[in-house]
């Protein structure tokens, strides 16, 4: 990175950081923590108003360094958050916990593509991008499922913004579950990292439940973020995708994108099990990491925008909204049905 990028990155990067200060903040205050809302929920709640008020006048200072903490931050704060995990705990989640995610993305993205063509009146690239979203990893399968059925701009715009909103959303709706499930936070995080949109919103989500939550709701994430290859690689082979590249003109075979910070995440977690990086040194590291996520949350919130429900449409956002009630009500069901037969 040259001298001239990483000054157009600063005054975006310092947004975000301000953001998060904010965010840790009013953590410690007392209505905080009597309602239990995290650092993390807080710096993306107030991400979301300052970008709805402030964020657009500056946008044009500012812009490129909130995307670089929205995606570089985030990708860096999820590997350095495997030094608070061991493999003990991702033997924890087990074969029922790879079964989970492979079952939920499966129905999920073929859900999504079935009603979105035979209800909604969708076309299969759009229906293709939100299932992709909503079935993964959020905007960024939706970004990555694009090259593979060559969907148009305009239809990944759409997707993305499904995915913001509902993905927003499960972020708070689901701690005010847990109470209600009579579960262990263990349980919960599989359920978290299973069900909801990105990797952002299950850390912000379980983190409001608890460490043990956050821990098992990143592992079982994780998992799901790295059936992204593969689900690229069964989609580029459908005649689907074969036709619309045929249909695009286009040359070769769509690039795969190979989630690298998921594997990084798995190699910090061996690190901090072999116990080979100093105690205080992993402190230090851990306690960067917690300003990683929460810079990277508040550029979230900066870049989450009310137009975004506005330009996605009604046909979209109602297929967007069944997927979301799949996901909570048959991501349960997938959830407690695994763990009985598994468990």
């Amino acid at each position: 990175m040259t001298k001239a990028n990483a000054a157009g990155l600063l005054p975006g990067i310092l947004l975000a950081a301000a953001v998060a200060a904010a965010g840790v903040a009013a953590s410690n205050m007392p209505w905080a923590l009597h309602l239990g809302l995290s650092a993390l929920t807080l710096a993306i709640v107030f991400g979301i108003v300052v970008g709805n008020t402030v964020f657009p006048r500056i946008a044009d200072h500012t812009a490129i360094g909130v995307d670089w903490s929205k995606s570089t931050l985030l990708r860096l704060g999820i590997i350095l958050f495997g030094l608070k995990i061991t493999f003990a705990q991702i033997m924890a989640v087990g074969w029922a916990g790879i079964l989970i995610d492979v079952i939920m993305v499966t129905l999920v993205f073929t859900l999504s593509v079935q009603l979105g063509t035979r209800v909604f009146g969708l076309d299969r690239q759009t229906s293709a991008l939100i299932g992709a979203g909503s079935a993964i990893c959020g905007a960024a399968a939706v970004m990555a499922t694009e090259p593979v059925v060559r969907g148009q701009a305009h239809k990944v715009s759409v997707a993305v913004a499904t995915v913001v909103v509902f993905g927003t959303l499960g972020m708070f709706l689901y701690p005010l579950f847990y109470p209600y499930l009579h579960v262990s936070q263990h349980v919960f995080g599989i359920y978290a990292g299973s069900t909801i949109h990105e990797v952002a919103q299950v850390v912000a989500a379980a983190k409001s439940v608890g460490d043990e939550a956050a821990a098992t709701g990143v592992i079982e994430k994780m998992i799901r973020v790295m059936l992204l290859a593969p689900f690229l690689l069964i989609l580029s082979a459908t005649p689907q995708a074969e036709a619309a590249g045929h249909a695009h003109h286009a040359s070769g075979k769509p690039k795969i994108v190979i989630p690298w910070f998921a594997v990084l995440f798995i190699v910090m977690a061996a690190v901090n099990s072999l116990h080979v990086i100093p105690t205080a040194i992993s402190r230090v590291l851990i306690q960067i990491d917690t300003v990683m996520l929460a810079m990277a949350m508040a550029a979230l919130g900066l870049r989450t925008h009310a137009g975004a429900i506005k330009q996605a449409g009604v046909k979209p956002l109602l297929l967007a909204l069944t997927l979301f009630a799949f996901l909570i009500t048959g991501g349960w069901v997938v959830n407690r049905t695994v763990m009985h037969l598994l468990g």
